[in-house]
């Protein structure tokens, strides 16, 4: 098949790693990075119109969507409309991550377990409502914010102050025209991703990422620094519970809306007492949950999804290695607080038998000039291992860490520590 992937970071990358490594298919990124030019071609056309176009004349077989914002945008309208086949929900199904408002008030809807919340455009309202809360108190933006319109405040102070902030545009622009507050649930979070194609889904290993920049999970908030999969804090019993609670009545809630269901749906779980309860929908991938899920996959990625793009899934047996995986994200300098100034990436040469053939790199942050790569700024890159214990993997995955170097790279050092603690 010809495969085209949309998106430049280390999600799409391992996505296209997958793939390439099915030695099948020819591979295209648009724009892709400084790697992904070396699994295929990287393209530049930002116009979806034009990229379908593009598309029908280079006889795409299959596209698949990594990020939020083109989703939401109705780029898969936009194919749909021109008979191509491709993998992600619709603009109306995107809506479960573009607006928050949306989301909270499909999972009131149809009865799906989430924190009692509050929405609205008024802040003397919003400011009542925090004054009979317990602490903490979770305030979100609307709209997009690329993974950062959260604020858990540790005060009603606080939360009132990024109340006003969001409302008048200070925080995050339009993005925060509307806003929930919602009670703090103590629990621990998990990642659950389950492949749709509007009627039927296929569910992964679930995942735990660290979203804070230091060790033991310190500092501000970051897009993410590493994850594992599967976690032992999961069980049948709570992956039942999510199929029946949760992802069950969530598809024919949204057929009900006039918005089946495709693509992705990432699950944010937080568990409290045994009860999953929903913190959040993204409609796409994580990022790093995703470079530590493909190699996971027996079955092979590009059918899986083609599957769940021409709504086969229930025809597909999904295979699961008996692995564990880590990946540890490698940053710049001075992520994630301002740009970094570009460097050369220099990886050792892997005589390590062990290391060769249980770990790899996924690109996010580079460019490439002359066959050399540069980090060219925030998560740079993703190193991961593979293991038949998690142990295992995140030793292999901080030994290829171990292999990378730039100036002013940094990473954590306590990935998975929630599972080997």
């Amino acid at each position: 098949m010809n495969i085209l992937i949309l998106g430049s970071g280390g999600r799409e990358y391992s996505i296209g790693l997958a793939i390439y490594k099915e030695n099948k298919h020819n591979l295209f990124f648009m724009p892709g990075n400084g790697a992904t030019s070396n699994l295929g071609e990287n393209i530049n056309i930002e116009d979806y119109n034009q990229l379908a176009s593009w598309a029908i004349e280079n006889n795409i077989d299959l596209t698949i969507v990594g990020p939020e914002a083109p989703l939401v945008d109705g780029v898969v309208d936009i194919f749909k409309q021109q008979n191509l086949t491709i993998f992600g929900p619709s603009a109306a199904a995107a809506r479960l991550e573009g607006s928050k408002v949306y989301m909270k008030n499909i999972l009131k809807k149809y009865n799906i377990p989430t924190a009692a919340f509050l929405e609205t455009s008024n802040e003397e309202e919003a400011h009542d409502f925090i004054d009979g809360m317990n602490l903490p108190i979770v305030v979100k933006a609307d709209g997009l914010c690329a993974g950062k319109g959260v604020i858990i405040a540790q005060s009603k102070k606080e939360a009132k102050e990024a109340v006003t902030d969001m409302l008048n545009g200070s925080s995050f622009g339009d993005a925060g025209s509307s806003v929930v507050v919602e009670e703090f649930l103590d629990g621990y979070e998990l990642s659950i991703f389950a492949i749709c194609d509007g009627d039927n889904y296929k569910i992964l290993p679930a995942a735990q990422d660290h979203k804070r920049i230091g060790d033991g999970d310190t500092g501000p908030n970051t897009g993410g620094m590493g994850a594992y999969a599967p976690t032992p804090l999961v069980n049948e019993d709570i992956y039942k519970k999510v199929e029946e609670r949760v992802i069950k009545p969530t598809l024919e809630g949204m057929k009900k809306e006039g918005a089946p269901y495709e693509g992705v749906l990432f699950i944010g779980v937080m568990v409290v007492k045994g009860e999953p309860i929903i913190l959040e929908y993204n409609v796409r991938f994580g990022d790093p949950e995703c470079e530590i899920l493909m190699p996971l996959l027996e079955t092979p990625v590009s059918e899986l999804f083609y599957k769940g793009a021409t709504k086969n899934l229930d025809s597909l047996e999904i295979k699961i290695k008996n692995e564990y995986s880590v990946g540890v994200v490698m940053a710049s300098a001075n992520y994630p607080y301002s740009s970094s100034e570009p460097a050369q990436i220099i990886i050792d040469d892997i005589v390590d038998e062990d290391i060769l053939n249980n770990t790899h790199i996924s690109f996010a942050g580079v460019s490439q000039e002359d066959g050399v790569l540069f980090a060219t700024g925030g998560r740079v890159l993703v190193c991961v291992g593979s293991g038949k214990t998690i142990k295992e993997a995140r030793n292999r995955a901080y030994a290829l860490c171990g292999q990378v170097h730039y100036v002013g790279k940094k990473c954590r050092t306590d990935i998975a520590y929630q599972a080997l603690k």
